[in-house]
């Protein structure tokens, strides 16, 4: 699949309100066709898709830390009041349990984000050094390297926690699994919730980061098993689609 069409179906199963914060993809590559892609401009260009990555992802980043301070507290109250009677607390556990992999299904999102859009500026200025001759990729990835939006081990560190969290806290029984699968997948099925939009992240990563003939020095690692982890709480006992 073409980058474009990627980065296009990818803005359409992200959340609403992130739609506008992706790389201006197609408006680049229509300006390094036009008869004088001057690199002034295009460059000009890309520092600010740098800056609106930057400021989202730094927004996000640091509402997940708060979000994640709240959770450990609503989760050390629900321990002392459940001691060891839970089922008392039964719908308040199944609705912390749901916040946790709902939170989890974001903070796998915004890595999904970094990695898509620091794919499409090393694809962008691939095509635009082909174009002029010139070798601007290179040095420009130099700087990209250095952007908060493209540091996720912060991100990744909380998902693995909550993941830990998950299944030490709140251990899903085969009955308590199979009736949230198929809420999941009723949900997932008419667009609801967030596991639409996990799913299609999860893939997207999987796909961008394997390893190819096209794999280069600008290309993302691929994606280790532990690193599939990520969504696995999200998606593996609620997707209707077989994850590969």
């Amino acid at each position: 699949m073409k980058f474009g069409k990627r980065i296009k179906e990818q803005i359409q199963e992200s959340l609403p309100e992130w739609r506008d914060k992706f790389l201006r993809y197609k408006e680049l590559k229509n300006l390094i066709s036009s008869p004088a892609p001057a690199e002034s401009i295009f460059v000009g260009l890309l520092n600010t898709e740098i800056d609106k990555f930057n400021a989202f992802f730094v927004e996000q980043e640091e509402d997940f830390i708060i979000h994640h301070k709240e959770l450990q507290s609503r989760i050390q109250r629900l321990v002392v009041k459940c001691g060891h009677n839970d089922e008392m607390f039964r719908e308040e556990i199944s609705e912390i349990r749901k916040d946790i992999v709902n939170f989890h299904g974001e903070m796998v999102l915004l890595v999904n984000y970094s990695n898509i859009n620091y794919t499409g500026l090393a694809k962008i200025l691939k095509k635009y050094d082909k174009r002029t001759g010139g070798g601007l990729r290179s040095r420009f990835i130099q700087k990209v390297l250095h952007q908060p939006f493209f540091k996720t081990d912060l991100v990744s560190r909380l998902v693995r926690e909550w993941e830990t969290t998950m299944d030490a806290v709140f251990p899903v029984t085969i009955v308590e699994a199979e009736a949230e699968r198929c809420a999941a997948v009723t949900s997932a099925a008419a667009g609801e919730g967030i596991f639409r939009n996990t799913i299609a992240a999860l893939l997207t990563m999987k796909e961008m980061r394997r390893a190819s003939s096209t794999y280069s020095a600008f290309s993302l690692p691929p994606l280790k098993m532990s690193d599939s982890d990520l969504v696995l709480r999200s998606v593996h006992l609620s997707s209707p689609i077989p994850i590969p």
